[in-house]
């Protein structure tokens, strides 16, 4: 059946000498693999630039639940990325995002909630030029809210370690030695409070996003044993250090 499907790329692999398949988190039907025919054809080479991770896609598949590996028909951008793939900093975000999201989103059933969360997300990041250096933070920090895992934002001014077991701020360091410093609790506590838009205006050191970055994958490590080692963390760590 041709159905219409809007997806985010978050990853692709080589299928063949001319095609790759591609990693897609969808509106309408969740996680999806597609088969892309042709694209290391010399005539196609402007399309490669539209399966980067985070790109934003309106698709024509012949859609089959049954079958593992969906056939694309059509494709275009949903939304024209006009600096992320231009972009250093930026392109090394969708990197990590996209290697982020392919191990946490395994499900292969729609939640519109969470697709327009990544979606706006990804609009707003193209379209800023000088408030983004936080953004990957904020939007860890906003993902877990949609995994199952949000922090208890609540905090009293004694409770100055983040547990993250729990997901809470606790007065003492938690014997199992799973916890965020004081310095980057605090932090922390900024970015739970904050909406992605408001992140740009913490103020914060290349140390110091480093050091956040770090505690949100652990936290998101305790919480998703699956997500492994990520590959492009200490590019990330570099570019924005």
């Amino acid at each position: 059946m041709l159905q219409k499907i809007r997806g985010i790329v978050l990853h692709q692999i080589k299928y063949t000498d001319s095609g790759i398949v591609v990693q897609l988190y969808t509106r309408e039907t969740g996680r999806l693999s597609v088969l892309v025919r042709g694209l290391h054809k010399k005539k196609s080479g402007k399309h490669n630039v539209m399966f980067q991770p985070m790109s934003l896609l309106d698709m024509e598949i012949y859609f089959k639940a049954s079958r593992e590996l969906q056939l694309l028909r059509e494709f275009s951008f949903a939304y024209p990325l006009h600096d992320l793939n231009s972009n250093i900093r930026k392109s090394s975000v969708a990197l990590f995002l996209g290697e982020v999201l392919s191990s946490v989103l395994r499900e292969e059933s729609p939640n519109e909630a969470l697709f327009s969360f990544i979606e706006n997300s990804i609009e707003w990041f193209d379209e800023s030029r000088d408030r983004y250096f936080n953004f990957h933070i904020a939007f860890l920090a906003g993902l877990s809210r949609y995994l199952g895992f949000e922090p208890r934002v609540h905090r009293n001014d004694d409770e100055k370690f983040f547990d993250l077991v729990n997901g809470s701020f606790v007065r003492a360091v938690p014997v199992h030695g799973q916890y965020a410093p004081e310095d980057i609790s605090s932090m922390l506590f900024l970015f739970l409070r904050s909406s992605i838009q408001q992140s740009g205006d913490i103020p914060l050191n290349g140390k110091q996003r480093n050091e956040l970055l770090e505690t949100l994958v652990r936290f998101y490590s305790v919480h998703l044993p699956a997500l492994g080692n990520l590959k492009s963390l200490e590019i990330l760590k570099d570019v924005f250090g």
